[in-house]
């Protein structure tokens, strides 16, 4: 058989997008990355502003900030968490896939694997960025101003525990050993699976079933946890990949012991450095990413093809049209842009199942954000930490308000970011950099966020003022500026304005979530939040060893190549 390379085009350079790029590189293919904004990223894209002429001016992210010292905003994902995913990648190399090999090796399992201080990347991460260990992961702020400081140590949270809710000690012993047999059965041993048909769901769901991992995140917590407080502490963290705890499956009690095995990192020089090296891994793969270069159509052959039953009509991917018109063919395409949007929008509706639209339509999204980004002198040591969860008076009315109700509450709870505690580099001397996220409806709310952004950014910077988060904040602040759904509806292109995709509901999750593998347009593929197994940075990383299998799979890709144990092209036809 002879061998020869192919062509791929991702949409998106997400780490989804970027993720797969390495993978597509390192199988044979020929790929090229096309971003619609000035720089790499997507929602992880970055922010510099620097003081010029009397004023502080945003600049382009990939110009460096020279002499000029600035604020460097990551606008997106801000926590890390298993770093052996991020290693797997910088050790690709082409014609070794390495997409045969255990996705858990031995080494990363265990009691003892987490790494707490010094540098937590391993040897080839290091080569192009430097992760650090962040203690505690979280801390938890409650609205009596008592807190929680989240480390995954098991003395410290069992003492925490002690003097906050004393009752739900005996608790907590049996939630986490059940939360480890949730994370062992969904996490280690199906998180890589895609489920492409309903026979493949069908066989863990009695599983699951055994697990309780199927009623809502909220209710499973409330059977160990008779205090709010320890409801809340281990049940927010779906938030930060969109999710309501009051609708997810308990399934994500697996969160808890992802990080705990293997812990929160940083990037130092933020998320976008973490990004960066992504991008320079893959040119130097031989990829190649073209930005400013938005996708308005994917151009889809219809073909009669013989199979088994006879002559059948085939829809086929063969490339894309850009904005400007130009069209850009490839053997494979792959999207890793927000899943409704692609739909709706990049496929001709000639394409689209007859029910297509409503089904997209009809899918819940996730809820949206405003994201505050700001600076501010340094006055005295901030009571702080890199990375602080800030609850509000309510919880599940606040939930009920953003995601059932979809209004705009009186109150709020927040996700505080201050990186520069860690990297000081991110800021001018003197100062720190911070940005805030605040969940809010998405734009089926039909709220005015032109008129309404501005007071409630306002309101929000107040309050860390008057309640002295950060006190005489509004006194030390030089910098603002914020994003709203708007932003996400149109700078990102996400339905609605959609921070994470589709909600990830039981309703949406595993067979019920869109298919890394398009069901009616072959070779066309999803990579990302959107697609199986869901969102947050370690899923988007699965997603596309998921999608890079599908389409070794397709493709015929060589067994030495998925190995990792011979450079073969990838085999023609």
């Amino acid at each position: 058989m002879q061998a020869h390379s192919k062509t791929a085009i991702v949409i998106g350079s997400g780490f989804g997008g970027l993720s797969l790029g390495i993978r597509l590189q390192s199988m044979g293919f020929k790929t090229t990355i096309l971003e619609a904004l000035d720089a790499p990223g997507g929602r992880a894209y970055v922010r510099k502003v620097i003081f010029k002429d009397g004023q502080w001016t945003e600049i382009k992210q990939l110009e460096p900030l020279g002499e000029s010292e600035g604020f460097t905003f990551d606008m997106g994902p801000t926590v890390i968490t298993v770093p052996h995913f991020i290693e797997e990648l910088f050790s690709l190399e082409v014609g070794q896939a390495n997409l045969t090999t255990p996705d858990y090796p031995p080494e990363v399992l265990g009691d003892n694997v987490r790494i707490k201080e010094g540098v937590s990347g391993g040897v080839n991460t290091s080569q192009y960025v430097t992760l650090k260990p962040i203690l505690p992961f979280y801390r938890i702020y409650f609205d009596d101003k008592s807190y929680f400081d989240y480390d995954g140590d098991p003395v410290h949270t069992r003492e925490q525990i002690a003097a906050l809710a004393p009752e739900d000690l005996s608790g907590y012993e049996r939630f986490h050993d059940d939360a480890r047999a949730i994370f062992e059965r969904g996490f280690l041993e199906l998180g890589y699976t895609h489920f492409g048909d309903i026979p493949s769901m069908l066989k863990v769901v009695p599983d699951l079933m055994k697990l309780d991992a199927v009623r809502t995140l909220f209710s499973f917590a409330k059977k160990y946890f008779s205090n709010p407080k320890m409801q809340q502490v281990f049940s927010f963290e779906t938030l930060l990949v969109g999710g309501n705890p009051l609708s997810v499956p308990a399934i994500y009690a697996m969160i808890h012991f992802v990080e705990k095995t293997w812990g929160i990192h940083f990037a130092l020089g933020g998320t976008g450095a973490l990004v960066n090296a992504f991008v320079k891994k893959f040119k130097e793969l031989g990829g190649e990413i073209r930005y400013n270069s938005r996708v308005t159509a994917l151009e889809i052959s219809d073909e009669l093809g013989r199979e088994p039953t006879g002559i059948t009509s085939r829809k086929i991917a063969r490339g894309v049209t850009l904005g400007d018109g130009e069209t850009l063919e490839a053997d494979l395409v792959v999207s890793n842009g927000d899943y409704a949007n692609t739909y709706l929008k990049l496929i001709p509706a000639k394409y689209r199942f007859w029910n297509a639209d409503l089904r997209v339509k009809l899918a819940p999204q996730s809820m949206s954000l405003i994201v505050i980004y700001f600076g501010f002198k340094i006055d005295g040591d901030l009571d702080l930490k890199h990375h602080n969860i800030i609850l509000g008076p309510r919880y599940e009315e606040l939930l009920k308000d953003i995601f059932g109700r979809k209004i705009l509450a009186k109150d709020f709870s927040q996700y505080l970011h201050i990186p520069s505690l860690t990297d000081p580099s991110l800021a001018p001397a003197g100062h720190h950099v911070a940005y805030t996220l605040v969940p809010v409806p998405h734009n089926g709310s039909k709220l005015d966020w032109e008129l309404l952004g501005e007071p409630f950014v306002g309101k929000i910077l107040k309050f860390l003022d008057e309640r002295e988060y950060i006190p005489n904040l509004l006194e030390r602040l030089v910098y603002k500026s914020y994003i709203d759904p708007d932003y996400f509806e149109g700078a990102l292109q996400s339905y609605l304005g959609n921070a994470f995709g589709p909600e990830p509901i039981l309703a949406q999750s595993a067979f019920f979530r869109p298919h890394n593998r398009s069901p009616d347009i072959e070779r066309f593929y999803m990579v990302g939040a959107g697609a199986q197994p869901g969102g947050g940075t370690p899923s988007v990383m699965m997603s596309a060893k998921m999608t890079a299998r599908l389409i070794a799979e397709d493709f015929n890709v060589s067994s030495s190549i998925l190995a990792g144990t011979k450079p073969l092209a990838v085999a023609a036809d």
